[in-house]
């Protein structure tokens, strides 16, 4: 066996076919048929000459086609690419080019950005449509025509050096593809996958334990309630739960839902919710007790990366759920840093994560930061670590570091170190807010306004400030009508002053992207273009109004 997750995958299709491999909606597709198709797919590759290395790109909404043409592409050793179906044109003909996409799959309701930056991109030889409510692209495959007429691809050898793509946005700057080595994605899902209920197994393992669950009826299936598009969902999601034989839930609809995620573990029988954060956590907390505790009983885990995943909504989701375990993972497509657990029994602290084994923490001058000593430095991680960013070795230069004959990856996040060695994440470096000479950094304000028990959700950023250089201001929606002051008293309690917010600018929802994950130039946006008073004083026209006049 190689530690390839093509290689696996087909082991497991030969071995357990009936199982379940992705059900959406009423739409199951079994092992066997996952695999076939897959086949398929990956035959079509090849007779469009395809290569190893060869890019494949996916613009897809959440489906079982995105995992499939993801299979595909591992299949022939090609290198599969994400690609966020929210970017427009600009956007979308950056990654394309930029990954050098020789083939993209993509719905057909996104087929008119499409057609607009088709004739920029002259190395892709394959655009193939996958059917929905959009009216297709003239010129195009369809998709089904394409697994129709293909020969199936003969089984090859791989190798564990073959690489996925994942562009991500960062905080900065143009997306960045970051590469990574497929066996040691497939190493670390597997870990992933002990610290959520599965066995133990390596690479060499993962078939026989995947054949041994199925046939005890415990192999996991875990509703991804995330875009696949995105690294959490299928980094933290899909792929650890499928290398050992599971099955990857997905809602039926594109917009989350919250009722809609209970009702499909319910339905589903899901053991495992993978999500984002608190901004796909707190709605979830605001449906229950939604269907009986008895209908969601096969629920074991809830496991998300990516964002804050605030202590209250962990609290109540556990009071409501109390075999619940919580499992939120400090990472970034970069590097995976440590990990928070919360149960019934032990409660976590919002920003309290215990390091990965082969994470520090280095102060500016690349010294390790020992326990219990004062100051914040940069967390860093070792082992198996991205190989770098595609076609940028300057940005690699900068995350991917040697120190003392060592390579590091910096993702950007800032911590201090207690003494028993765990660590206190203070957020990301691109986020600090200098004001009179203090830092501020924007998730610390951000957790402390939530703690407002009718504060909904919100995003810190700093503004341009003739006294203090930039202005602490919060951006916020909220359950119901609440004065400014209110929210600053408050946050009062869990911070120094000049970490306060000085502004706070109202909106109906605080912008996130798809994931779920903070949209600060669309927050700054709003703050700049918004009447924002002084703090004290009444909100802006947007959002709910307040309960009574601030003073």
């Amino acid at each position: 066996m190689q530690a390839h997750y093509a290689s696996i995958w087909e082991s497991i299709a030969d071995r357990m076919g009936d199982a379940d491999a992705i059900v959406q909606g009423s739409h199951r597709l079994s092992w066997r048929d996952y695999e076939a198709r897959a086949a398929r797919l990956a035959g079509a590759f090849a007779a469009a000459s395809l290569q190893p290395g060869s890019k494949v790109a996916t613009f897809l909404f959440n489906g079982p086609e995105l995992l499939e043409a993801r299979f595909a592409a591992l299949k022939q050793r090609a290198v599969p690419v994400n690609v966020n179906y929210r970017y427009v044109d600009g956007e979308l003909a950056y990654i394309l080019d930029n990954s050098d996409s020789e083939a993209v799959v993509y719905h057909a309701s996104l087929g008119e950005r499409i057609g607009r930056v088709r004739p920029r991109l002259p190395k892709v030889r394959l655009w193939i449509e996958v059917a929905d409510a959009g009216p297709g692209l003239a010129g195009a495959l369809r998709y089904e025509d394409v697994l129709a007429q293909a020969t199936p691809a003969p089984r090859i050898s791989r190798a564990e050096d073959d690489i996925q793509i994942i562009y991500t946005g960062g905080t900065t700057g143009s997306p960045k593809g970051v590469m990574i080595a497929i066996g040691n994605a497939v190493r670390s899902g597997l870990v992933l996958a002990s610290q959520l209920g599965m066995p133990a197994a390596t690479f060499e393992e993962a078939a026989d334990v995947a054949v041994r669950l199925a046939g005890e009826g415990a192999s996991a299936r875990n509703l991804v309630a995330c875009p696949l598009m995105h690294g959490t969902g299928v980094q933290l999601g899909a792929n650890p739960t499928m290398t050992l034989g599971g099955c990857t839930l997905l809602m039926p609809s594109r917009r989350f839902d919250a009722a809609e995620v209970w009702n499909t573990v319910a339905g589903g029988k899901a053991s495992i919710i993978t999500l984002v954060g608190d901004a796909m956590a707190r709605p979830l907390l605001r449906a229950l007790p939604g269907p009986g505790a008895q209908a969601l009983q096969s629920l074991r885990y809830i496991s998300s990366s990516g964002a804050m995943f605030s202590r209250e909504v962990k609290a109540g989701l556990v009071e409501h759920l109390p075999a619940l375990t919580i499992f939120d993972l400090m990472s970034s497509t970069e590097g995976s840093l440590g990990k928070s657990i919360h149960t019934a029994a032990t409660g976590t602290s919002t920003s309290s994560f215990v390091l990965n084994p082969l994470a520090r923490v280095f102060d500016e001058q690349d010294r390790e930061i020992p326990p219990g000593a004062p100051g914040a430095g940069r967390i860093a991680v070792t082992g198996m670590i991205p190989l770098g960013y595609y076609k940028d070795a300057e940005k690699t230069a900068q995350t991917f570091r040697e120190i003392r004959g060592q390579r590091w990856s910096f993702p950007g996040d800032f911590a201090t170190v207690a003494a028993d060695g765990s660590i206190t994440l203070l957020g990301r470096g691109s986020s600090v807010i200098n004001t009179g000479g203090e830092k501020v950094f924007a998730e610390e304000v951000e957790e402390a306004v939530k703690r407002h028990p009718l504060v909904d959700d919100c995003l810190v950023i700093g503004m341009p400030d003739e006294q203090w250089g930039q202005c602490v201001t919060a951006v916020v929606s909220t359950l119901g009508p609440v004065a400014q002051a209110d929210l600053i008293d408050s946050a009062r309690a869990h911070l120094a002053p000049f970490k306060l917010p000085r502004r706070i600018v109202f909106t109906p929802q605080v912008p996130r992207g798809a994931n779920g994950k903070a949209d600060y130039a669309e927050a700054r946006r709003l703050a700049a273009t918004a009447a924002a008073p002084p703090a004290h004083s009444s909100p802006p026209g947007t959002g709910h109004p307040p309960a009574s006049p601030a003073g």
